[in-house]
């Protein structure tokens, strides 16, 4: 069994009584504290909303082609790079001298 993290971190939440209910109704079916129930409950949907940004899978095909665009040389892209060398908004003025 893995060793259990020290937890110092506190997060409050704001229910109304119907959710708080709900909560610890499900929380004692499942035999854990309210806090246990919501802290892994919460962590769960986390880990759900982030899988897709920690990592994917594709298809021995798909992945070729993924590699193929990895592996593909830069290509020319004109407008960005005139974008990127033209002055910005909050550069300086060319036309204006600066102060000393």
């Amino acid at each position: 069994m893995p060793a259990r993290a020290v937890r110092r971190e506190k997060l409050d939440l704001r229910l109304s009584s119907s959710d708080k209910r709900t909560l610890e109704a499900a929380a004692s079916v499942s035999s854990r504290s309210v806090s246990d129930f919501v802290r892994e409950s919460a962590l769960s949907r986390a880990d759900e909303m982030l899988v897709d940004r920690r990592a994917f899978v594709l298809s021995k095909a798909k992945w070729s082609e993924f590699q193929a665009a990895l592996d593909a040389p830069t290509r020319s892209l004109p407008r960005m790079q005139r974008l990127l060398t033209e002055p910005g908004f909050f550069d300086a003025d060319p036309a204006i001298p600066e102060k000393p």
